[in-house]
């Protein structure tokens, strides 16, 4: 999945003057991170801690070999080697699936844990975020996860509206802070791009980025749609904003009419009902042996090979519509596959195999009743 994310994160540079397509791939990457978590089977006490041994300064991540206190003290500052090396990030801001870099370890419920409850881990990945923040032009204000400019905004703005694979980096940080307890750290730096990128024009190329996947980390409903009502109030061309919530008018008119009500029989109807009624007590004879096989066929043994509880079938392109149901308007699920990079230890997001749905609680959850797949294409990604 990771090598689908980049061409989306960074289409809008190149197509600005289209209008924009909503992601499937993205949807579903974010679906899974906000309610599927772990994408793998979470064996609690066969993981070795690596994350937390790193951020104990116990052992170096791997393949450079550095150290952590050596990351935070030597390269904070160094933006030649935070942009060029692609190996720290995944140890940094670890999260509950495998990256590219198969050095690095998925975290698991357990280590979060043990991570949560040592103070040096939590200051050190504190610090590796102000670093993180400075590297992209933004500072860290207060303990609340607000964000401001920093002094050197307006050269690393520039770099990152240009270097793109970057917004992966992001966001792998916004997921990491949900892991580790900072989940009210996302609102306002994702508030503070969008912004930057919609208001005061100085990061243009991330706005795509910022609202297919920047938005979509956060696990608050209510906190998406702040920030999707303020990105509808400033996204231009207006016409163009395509993640909701849908604009009043669409709803009313999306509306479905009310059914006619069914026709007043006529004396002929009752006459042919009559008749019909005849006929279903000359055929009352052949009754009981017709319900009497019908009952012979339930009581009969399934065949070995019969499945009861079928997988759901993979959503279709055309058919699941991730955000419908959630945070507004249609999306279009006919744009390609998302984001390729020339770095592929960059690439952050999900290594789920696709037939995993992305949006959403357990797949057999989704898809547990039978018949109506429509509207489990709209549960699917709430």
């Amino acid at each position: 999945v990771e090598t689908l994310i980049t061409a989306s994160q960074g289409a809008d540079s190149t197509e600005a003057t289209a209008k924009p397509k909503r992601s499937f791939y993205a949807a579903r990457d974010l679906y899974k991170y906000r309610h599927q978590y772990p994408n793998f089977k979470d064996i609690r006490y066969q993981n070795d801690l690596s994350n937390l041994r790193f951020y104990k300064n116990k052992i170096p991540f791997k393949p450079d070999g550095v150290y952590i206190e050596e990351v935070l003290n030597k390269w904070k500052g160094d933006y030649e080697k935070l942009e060029h090396n692609h190996t720290y990030i995944q140890w940094l801001f670890p999260l509950r699936e495998q990256g590219l870099n198969f050095y690095a370890k998925e975290l698991t419920t357990y280590e979060i844990e043990e991570f949560k409850k040592t103070k040096e881990a939590i200051r050190r990945f504190i610090l590796a975020y102000r670093m993180m923040l400075e590297f992209f032009g933004i500072k860290l204000i207060d303990k609340t996860g607000n964000v401001a400019r920093a002094l050197n905004w307006q050269e690393r703005f520039q770099h990152l509206n240009e270097s793109q694979h970057n917004y992966l980096r992001i966001t792998r940080i916004l997921k990491s802070l949900g892991e580790l307890g900072y989940e009210s750290f996302k609102s306002p730096l994702v508030k503070f791009i969008l912004h930057e990128a919609l208001v005061e024009n100085t990061i243009p190329n991330i706005k795509q980025s910022a609202l297919e996947y920047f938005v979509y980390t956060i696990r608050d409903r209510r906190e998406r749609r702040k920030l999707l009502r303020f990105a509808q109030k400033h996204y231009t061309p207006s016409e163009n904003f395509i993640w909701g919530p849908p604009r009043k008018e669409d709803a009313e008119g999306s509306k479905a009419p009310k059914m006619p009500a069914p026709p007043v029989p006529s004396p002929n109807s009752q006459t042919s009902m009559l008749k019909k009624s005849k006929d279903s007590k000359t055929s009352s004879s052949a009754a009981p042996l017709s319900s009497k096989t019908a009952e012979e066929k339930k009581a009969a043994p399934e065949e070995p090979g019969a499945v009861t509880d079928r997988p759901c079938a993979e959503p279709s392109s055309t058919a699941a519509r991730p955000g419908d149901a959630e945070d507004g308007n249609a999306v279009n699920s006919n744009s390609p596959p998302e984001e390729t990079t020339s770095d592929p230890t960059e690439k952050t997001e999900s290594a789920s195999p696709p037939e995993k749905d992305d949006e959403g609680e357990n797949h057999n959850k989704d898809c547990g009743s039978s018949g109506n797949t429509g509207s489990q294409d709209e549960v699917l990604f709430q």
